[in-house]
Protein backbone atom coordinates (compact mmCIF):
# COMPACT_ATOMS: atom_id res chain seq x y z
CA UNK A 1 0.00 0.00 0.00
CA UNK A 2 1.50 3.19 -0.60
CA UNK A 3 0.99 6.58 1.62
CA UNK A 4 -2.22 7.75 -0.44
CA UNK A 5 -3.63 4.18 -0.10
CA UNK A 6 -2.78 3.84 3.52
CA UNK A 7 -4.30 7.07 4.21
CA UNK A 8 -7.37 6.09 2.10
CA UNK A 9 -7.86 3.04 4.22
CA UNK A 10 -6.89 5.18 7.67
CA UNK A 11 -9.99 7.57 6.86
CA UNK A 12 -12.29 4.56 5.58
CA UNK A 13 -11.86 2.59 9.07
CA UNK A 14 -11.80 5.76 10.62
CA UNK A 15 -15.30 6.76 9.40
CA UNK A 16 -16.82 3.11 9.69
CA UNK A 17 -15.37 2.83 13.68
CA UNK A 18 -16.82 6.28 14.00
CA UNK A 19 -20.54 5.77 12.55
CA UNK A 20 -20.69 2.07 14.39
CA UNK A 21 -19.43 3.96 17.88
CA UNK A 22 -20.70 7.50 17.69
CA UNK A 23 -17.91 8.83 19.27
CA UNK A 24 -14.57 10.39 17.79
CA UNK A 25 -11.89 9.61 20.35
CA UNK A 26 -12.88 6.05 20.26
CA UNK A 27 -13.35 5.82 16.83
CA UNK A 28 -9.99 7.42 16.49
CA UNK A 29 -8.30 4.99 19.25
CA UNK A 30 -10.33 1.52 17.74
CA UNK A 31 -8.65 3.19 13.84
CA UNK A 32 -5.27 2.91 15.29
CA UNK A 33 -5.68 -0.44 17.32
CA UNK A 34 -7.02 -1.72 13.79
CA UNK A 35 -3.51 -0.74 12.27
CA UNK A 36 -1.82 -2.05 14.97
CA UNK A 37 -2.64 -5.38 15.00
CA UNK A 38 -2.66 -5.11 11.45
CA UNK A 39 0.59 -4.54 11.30
CA UNK A 40 2.01 -7.16 14.09
CA UNK A 41 -0.11 -9.67 12.50
CA UNK A 42 2.42 -10.36 9.92
CA UNK A 43 -0.62 -10.47 6.91
CA UNK A 44 0.50 -7.02 5.63
CA UNK A 45 0.64 -7.43 1.97
CA UNK A 46 -1.44 -10.24 1.12
CA UNK A 47 -3.69 -8.48 -0.86
CA UNK A 48 -6.69 -8.66 1.23
CA UNK A 49 -5.46 -5.45 3.34
CA UNK A 50 -8.81 -3.66 3.47
CA UNK A 51 -11.00 -6.92 4.00
CA UNK A 52 -8.52 -7.82 7.18
CA UNK A 53 -8.71 -4.38 9.13
CA UNK A 54 -12.69 -4.09 8.39
CA UNK A 55 -12.95 -7.36 10.28
CA UNK A 56 -10.45 -5.97 13.10
CA UNK A 57 -12.17 -2.86 12.76
CA UNK A 58 -15.45 -4.29 13.71
CA UNK A 59 -14.30 -7.00 16.41
CA UNK A 60 -13.09 -3.63 18.34
CA UNK A 61 -16.08 -2.10 17.69
CA UNK A 62 -17.72 -4.91 19.12
CA UNK A 63 -15.65 -5.17 21.99
CA UNK A 64 -16.22 -1.24 23.16
CA UNK A 65 -19.83 -1.62 22.21
CA UNK A 66 -19.76 -4.03 25.07
CA UNK A 67 -17.71 -2.33 27.38
CA UNK A 68 -19.95 1.03 27.64
CA UNK A 69 -23.80 1.94 27.51
CA UNK A 70 -24.87 2.49 24.42
CA UNK A 71 -25.64 6.30 24.39
CA UNK A 72 -27.20 9.08 22.49
CA UNK A 73 -26.43 10.70 19.30
CA UNK A 74 -23.81 13.24 19.20
CA UNK A 75 -25.40 16.51 18.35
CA UNK A 76 -24.88 18.10 15.17
CA UNK A 77 -23.48 21.30 14.88
CA UNK A 78 -25.66 24.33 14.03
CA UNK A 79 -24.04 26.67 11.89
CA UNK A 80 -24.94 30.27 9.97
CA UNK A 81 -27.68 30.41 7.56
CA UNK A 82 -30.38 28.88 6.21
CA UNK A 83 -28.59 26.53 4.27
CA UNK A 84 -26.76 24.98 7.22
CA UNK A 85 -29.90 25.11 9.29
CA UNK A 86 -31.29 22.90 6.33
CA UNK A 87 -28.65 20.74 6.22
CA UNK A 88 -28.50 19.83 9.88
CA UNK A 89 -31.98 19.33 9.62
CA UNK A 90 -31.55 16.81 7.51
CA UNK A 91 -28.56 15.24 8.80
CA UNK A 92 -30.54 14.99 12.21
CA UNK A 93 -33.59 12.96 10.19
CA UNK A 94 -30.74 10.86 9.06
CA UNK A 95 -29.41 9.82 11.69
CA UNK A 96 -32.89 9.10 13.36
CA UNK A 97 -33.62 6.99 10.68
CA UNK A 98 -30.40 5.02 11.32
CA UNK A 99 -30.86 4.94 14.78
CA UNK A 100 -34.29 2.97 14.16
CA UNK A 101 -32.41 0.12 11.45
CA UNK A 102 -30.76 -3.15 12.97
CA UNK A 103 -27.47 -2.66 13.72
CA UNK A 104 -26.24 -4.93 10.98
CA UNK A 105 -28.61 -2.68 8.26
CA UNK A 106 -27.00 -0.01 9.15
CA UNK A 107 -23.44 -0.89 9.46
CA UNK A 108 -24.10 -2.87 5.83
CA UNK A 109 -25.40 0.75 4.77
CA UNK A 110 -22.28 2.48 6.25
CA UNK A 111 -20.17 -0.16 4.13
CA UNK A 112 -21.48 0.08 0.88
CA UNK A 113 -22.74 3.37 0.61
CA UNK A 114 -20.48 5.54 2.96
CA UNK A 115 -17.63 3.95 2.16
CA UNK A 116 -17.81 2.74 -0.92
CA UNK A 117 -16.77 -0.98 -0.20
CA UNK A 118 -17.38 -3.29 -3.37
CA UNK A 119 -19.90 -5.92 -2.70
CA UNK A 120 -17.09 -8.79 -3.37
CA UNK A 121 -15.36 -6.79 -0.45
CA UNK A 122 -18.69 -6.93 1.57
CA UNK A 123 -19.40 -10.50 0.70
CA UNK A 124 -15.81 -11.87 1.98
CA UNK A 125 -16.22 -9.85 4.95
CA UNK A 126 -19.70 -11.30 5.93
CA UNK A 127 -18.67 -14.88 4.49
CA UNK A 128 -21.42 -14.75 2.23
CA UNK A 129 -22.28 -14.72 -1.70
CA UNK A 130 -22.50 -11.68 -3.56
CA UNK A 131 -26.01 -12.64 -4.35
CA UNK A 132 -26.67 -12.57 -0.32
CA UNK A 133 -25.12 -9.24 0.13
CA UNK A 134 -27.08 -7.95 -3.02
CA UNK A 135 -30.43 -8.89 -1.14
CA UNK A 136 -29.44 -7.93 2.29
CA UNK A 137 -28.68 -4.55 0.80
CA UNK A 138 -32.03 -4.19 -1.00
CA UNK A 139 -33.60 -5.24 2.65
CA UNK A 140 -31.42 -2.23 4.39
CA UNK A 141 -32.02 0.06 1.77
CA UNK A 142 -35.94 -0.74 2.91
CA UNK A 143 -35.38 -0.37 6.38
CA UNK A 144 -34.05 2.76 5.72
CA UNK A 145 -37.15 3.97 3.83
CA UNK A 146 -39.61 2.91 6.12
CA UNK A 147 -37.19 4.17 9.00
CA UNK A 148 -37.40 7.83 6.67
CA UNK A 149 -40.77 8.00 6.72
CA UNK A 150 -41.73 6.31 3.27
CA UNK A 151 -39.57 9.16 1.13
CA UNK A 152 -37.58 8.60 -1.64
CA UNK A 153 -34.18 9.09 -0.37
Amino acid sequence: MGSTDLEQVYDRIYRYACLRLRDAHLAEDVTQETFLRYLNSGKAGGGYEIRYMYAIARNLCADVSRRRRRGPLQGVSDGAGEDATDAALEGIAVRAALEGMADADRELLLLRYVNGESVGTLAALYGCSRFAIYRRLRRAREAFRRSWGGEDV
